[in-house]
């Protein structure tokens, strides 16, 4: 059995298994920490680095998602050095790629959006690099957007580790990275692809949307991740 640790978040007394992130206890206690590619039932992987925090001692900041618990740590979620990194993430994500809000599938229902408007971000201080990238229509039922892709690799993960298809991968480093399906085929040309949809739903902008959907329309049903992990915990999905 794992050992139980005790600790704080902001000055709060907090306890959980040793084998439990930072993220994962905040959560338990109802405490707020920004995130963008976690999600309940996918691994961790800390890439949108939202989730930094400071622990006291520790000269460089912490990923949540990623980051375990440790017996009498110190940990603070919300200080302006912290608002100043999450702003800046976010802004760095909208420069990056083309996410124009207005003309959008999932306007008003975009995890971007939301992240925007909670840390208070309402314009840009850095450019536009306005890049040219390419939308994949071929598949029958959906849609794959790159300019609204932020990279969070939830399509990744929920292909390998939940429907086992392996679909989705990376291709490329830094600026130049970008989401791929096979071997950078046309998704519709995909032979692993199972056409199930949840790379989809778990998508958490309109860079992956079904055909068919205008402007606003796209709403993402992410309650059957957590649904499909507690049946497969059970022995009763695979």
């Amino acid at each position: 059995m794992a050992t139980v640790k005790t600790f704080k978040i902001n000055d709060e007394d907090v306890s959980g298994r040793e084998d439990e992130t930072i993220l994962q206890i905040a959560r338990e206690n109802d405490i707020f920490i920004p995130t963008l590619c976690n999600m309940e039932g996918l691994s961790s992987v800390g890439s949108c680095r939202l989730c930094l925090v400071e622990v006291k001692g520790w000269t460089k900041l912490a990923t949540a998602c990623v980051t375990k618990i440790q017996e009498g740590m110190e940990v603070y979620t919300d200080s302006e050095r912290l608002r100043e990194y999450r702003r800046m993430i976010v802004e760095l994500l909208f420069s990056e790629g083309n996410h124009i809000c207005a003309v959008c599938v999932s306007n008003g229902r975009c995890e971007l959006q939301d992240m925007a408007q909670i840390l208070g971000m309402n314009h840009l201080v850095v450019p536009y690099r306005r890049p040219n990238l390419k939308i994949d229509a071929s598949h029958e039922r959906f849609i794959n957007d790159q300019n609204r892709c932020i990279l969070c690799t939830r399509c990744v993960r929920v292909c390998d580790e939940i429907e086992g298809a392996h679909t989705w991968d990376v291709m490329g480093r830094g600026i130049e990275a970008t989401v791929i399906t096979d071997l950078n085929e046309p998704w519709g040309a995909s032979q692993s692809c199972t056409t199930c949809g949840k790379c989809v739903q778990v998508c958490p902008t309109g860079a992956l949307f079904e055909k068919g959907k205008s402007v606003a329309e796209m709403s993402k049903k992410r309650e059957f991740l957590p649904y499909l992990t507690s049946m497969r915990g059970n022995g009763k999905a695979k």
